[in-house]
């Protein structure tokens, strides 16, 4: 964690939230690097989700539409999906979580990345949260 990130504090936990990303109502975070997007979960959602154990994960130049269902993750609690904030190409995943999926848990913000996508259009960063709100949505959430 560093000096500039966010600890979200409640009644049921911690959170962790990075700064220089970008967030998502369905609890993803998003760096936008040139004309890639990199795709993964939040603390938040992997502390939900508990220990995940299997990662269903697209083929890389996949077709996906903004919103809708990219990578499905399973833990010992429950099955959830991850969404795609935009509309685009599947550039790369990543293969480690086919045999390390609790990398996801381990380091939500770096190594347990999900997908990264070349996005049809320009990304439109103001239809996504900043760390500051999506800290306030945790917040809200957790009262």
């Amino acid at each position: 964690m560093s000096a500039e990130d966010i600890l979200v504090k409640t009644k049921l936990g911690e959170y962790l939230v990075k700064r220089g990303l970008l967030y998502t109502e369905t609890d993803e975070w998003i760096k936008v690097q040139d004309d890639t997007i990199t795709l993964g979960i939040t603390d938040y959602a992997q502390k939900k989700l508990k220990y995940v154990v299997n990662v269903e994960l697209p083929e890389p130049g996949t077709s996906v539409n903004a919103g809708e269902p990219i990578v499905t993750l399973e833990s010992v609690k429950s099955v959830a999906d991850a969404y795609s904030p935009c509309s685009g190409e599947v550039l790369e995943v990543n293969e480690k979580l086919y045999d390390t999926p609790d990398l996801i848990n381990k380091d939500p913000y770096g190594a347990g990345w999900l997908v990264k996508i070349k996005p049809t259009e320009p990304i439109d960063e103001s239809r996504f949260l900043s760390p500051e709100a999506y800290a306030e949505k945790i917040r809200a959430k957790e009262e």
